[in-house]
């Protein structure tokens, strides 16, 4: 039996499952769930919708598939300058294995299929980028492929393609999801830097962030073209970093004074779909919060100021709140023990609720929920640590790590399928 029949026989029994498991629910006792009264039409090929209202309702905690139930829990971080991954166990809290990849490991993204962790290896201004597959089962690396210029990485919503984020050539390069082999490209001049990704409810469009023109990018998936490009407002003030004070244990964490924001043009940075679909949301670590964005119309509706540096965004299991890391800094280098800390938005009023120090100070940069939502885990991009926030009190330690930790996953994760990243199932 050559591979390609093992592969596609492997995907016909996933949407098998995918399909019986939003129906009737799973052996491990998931309650059933009731067909939506408004189903949504997606593209052929992308698992259905199980709630309308909420396109985060089989990342709940209970919903781990059991495709995956065997795999090793475990934290693995890509260190940006050590060029390796530690790899943590979240139970003893302790570094259990490290193993080297390619060169600048930027994120470990989960397949769509969600049986390999990929490392994706950029090397930073060179010419070697590659792909270190790593074996959930195991928590073992596997050989890399080289790849061009891989700083991250999605896959497009039914499971046919990767798509590599070519930062550097203004590039997305669309490949085959298990051997990457190239299918095709889509240029994206006007938007240089781009890196963050997230997907429209139906599958057929992608919003893209556009990290050095403070853009953002909307990629029509089906009939493969930019459709097009929307600046980034600025608001009226941002926070002050250079006064700003580190945060203390036990006292209420504020990301300090105000300026008036002279830039120019924001940073924006990861993105996030609303649980119905209708709005994103997006980091800007210029700007010190998050822009809203109407996903039909591709026009900006809101802000929300967080912290300062607010870079990744995370869902809550119960798809109520969404975690935004602040790193604490407007410099892409930025300094240790800096005034980051962690900002809770309520989905419903898009207000933030609650806010969560680092004592002493520190850089919340990328990472994800763990599978019971109870562990915020996130890389502290210059200080050289990752963080587990408690998501009930905000109460967090620290872990020693490589030199620059970057966009860490968490494994394993609910869900059915993933769409890239460091896990952003659905």
């Amino acid at each position: 039996m050559d591979f390609k029949f093992k592969h596609d026989i492997g995907r016909i029994l996933l949407v098998l499952a995918v399909s019986t498991v939003s129906v009737v629910g799973s052996a491990a006792g998931q309650t059933p769930v009731a067909p939506a009264a408004s189903a949504v039409a997606t593209v052929p090929g992308m698992p259905a919708v199980v709630d309308p209202r909420n396109l985060y309702s089989e990342t709940s905690a209970s919903r781990v598939s059991t495709l995956i139930s065997g795999d090793l829990k475990r934290i693995y971080v890509p260190n940006l300058r050590s060029n390796d991954v530690s790899v943590v166990d979240p139970d003893t809290l302790k570094v259990i294995g490290r193993f080297k990849v390619g060169i600048s490991p930027q994120h470990i993204v989960p397949s769509w299929d969600l049986r390999t962790l990929w490392v994706t290896n950029n090397a930073e201004g060179r010419t070697d980028g590659s792909l270190t597959p790593i074996d959930p089962r195991t928590g073992k690396p596997g050989k890399a492929i080289p790849v061009d210029d891989p700083y991250n990485m999605y896959f497009t919503p039914d499971g046919k393609s990767a798509i590599v984020v070519a930062e550097a050539r203004k590039r997305l390069d669309f490949r085959h999801p298990q051997t990457m082999a190239a299918q095709y490209s889509i240029d994206t001049p006007g938007c240089p830097g781009i890196n963050h990704a997230d997907f429209s409810i139906d599958g057929r469009f992608a919003i893209f962030t556009c990290e050095f023109s403070g853009t953002l990018v909307k990629i029509d998936l089906v009939n493969r073209k930019v459709l097009d490009y929307l600046q980034l407002k600025m608001p009226a003030t941002r926070f002050k970093e250079s006064a700003a004070p580190r945060a203390v244990a036990g006292k209420a964490w504020e990301p300090g004074e105000t300026e008036v924001c002279t830039v120019k043009k924001g940073m924006p940075q990861d993105i996030r779909s609303s649980p119905d679909g209708k709005r994103f949301y997006v980091a800007d670590m210029m700007t010190d919060g998050v822009h809203i964005i109407d996903a039909e119309s591709f026009t900006q509706i809101g802000f929300i100021s967080t912290g300062i540096g607010a870079h990744g965004l995370y869902p809550s299991r119960d798809g109520k709140q969404l975690y935004v890391a602040n790193r604490g800094s407007h410099k892409i280098h930025g300094p240790r023990l800096g005034n980051g800390g962690v900002s809770v938005i309520d989905f419903a009023t898009e207000k933030v609720v609650a806010r969560w120090p680092v004592p002493g100070g520190g850089s919340p940069d990328m990472g994800n929920v763990s599978a019971d939502g109870k562990w915020l885990w996130l890389a502290a991009r210059f200080d050289h640590v990752i963080y587990r926030f408690d998501t009930s009190s905000g109460e967090v330690v620290q872990i020693k790590v490589g030199t620059e930790p970057h966009g860490l996953t968490v494994w394993p994760q609910p869900g059915r399928y993933s769409l890239g990243h460091t896990g952003n199932l659905r």
